[in-house]
This record gives structure tokens, C-alpha cells and sequence, in this order.
């Protein structure tokens, strides 16, 4: 059990690891013609299904982006 647990806690890690360096790497990019750019490569790698929690995660990255970039 005291394993699993482990291995669970290092999933999880490296998933929060992942995450954050993919966020790290998309707010770089913040002009609309930018966030158009990665979100037209995003709708092109979507498998039409909406369910890919990677194509989600980046989605919700280019949503907050596109709000903070709004922003007057």
C-alpha cells in the first residue's frame, strides 16, 4: 500500500510539474495574433471529442491569457 501511495504522490508531482511548465511556456505568448496562432494549432491537433485533458489544460491556458491580455 505504502507504495502505491508513493507512486501516486510522484504522479501527481510530475503531472503539477507538467502543468506549470506548459503554462510557463504559453504565457509568453500574449498578443491576439499569438493566442490565434496557438489556439488554431490546438484546434488542429483536437480530436473532435473535447475530452483530451491536455488539449483542455492548453485551452484554459489560452482562455486566461486572452483575459488578462483584454485588459486595459
Amino acid at each position: 500500500m505504502t507504495t502505491s501511495v508513493l507512486s501516486r504522490l510522484h504522479e501527481i508531482r510530475d503531472s503539477y510539474a507538467r502543468r506549470r511548465t506548459l503554462w510557463r511556456e504559453l504565457t509568453s505568448y500574449i498578443t491576439a495574433d499569438d493566442l490565434n496562432d496557438i489556439e488554431a494549432a490546438v484546434d488542429r491537433c483536437d480530436d473532435d471529442s473535447g475530452t483530451d485533458p491536455q488539449i483542455k489544460e492548453i485551452r484554459r491556458i489560452l482562455a486566461a491569457q486572452r483575459s488578462i491580455a483584454s485588459r486595459p
